[in-house]
């Protein structure tokens, strides 16, 4: 499978959470085409099948990402 580069997945990432922060699925029609493009790109660079799987494979490609890295788990409080 070819590896998209970081900078293009911190991007696509970036863009895709722009979008959602401003309700582009609940938006006009560019909007809504946008964040499916967008989240289409995710899939097929990560080589996955749902937005949610390519965010976290996303995260993991990136420079510093961890091997156990637990993102997608909500903090620990002490």
């Amino acid at each position: 499978m070819l590896m998209a580069h970081p900078t293009v997945l911190n991007g696509l990432m970036e863009e895709y959470a722009a979008l959602a922060a401003l309700g582009a699925d609940h938006g006009d029609e560019q909007a809504r085409r946008r964040l499916a493009d967008v989240s289409y790109t995710l899939c097929v660079v990560t080589g996955t099948r749902d937005v949610d799987s390519a965010l976290a494979a996303a995260r993991h490609r990136l420079p510093g990402a961890r091997p156990l890295d637990d993102s997608l788990l909500a903090p620990v409080r002490s």
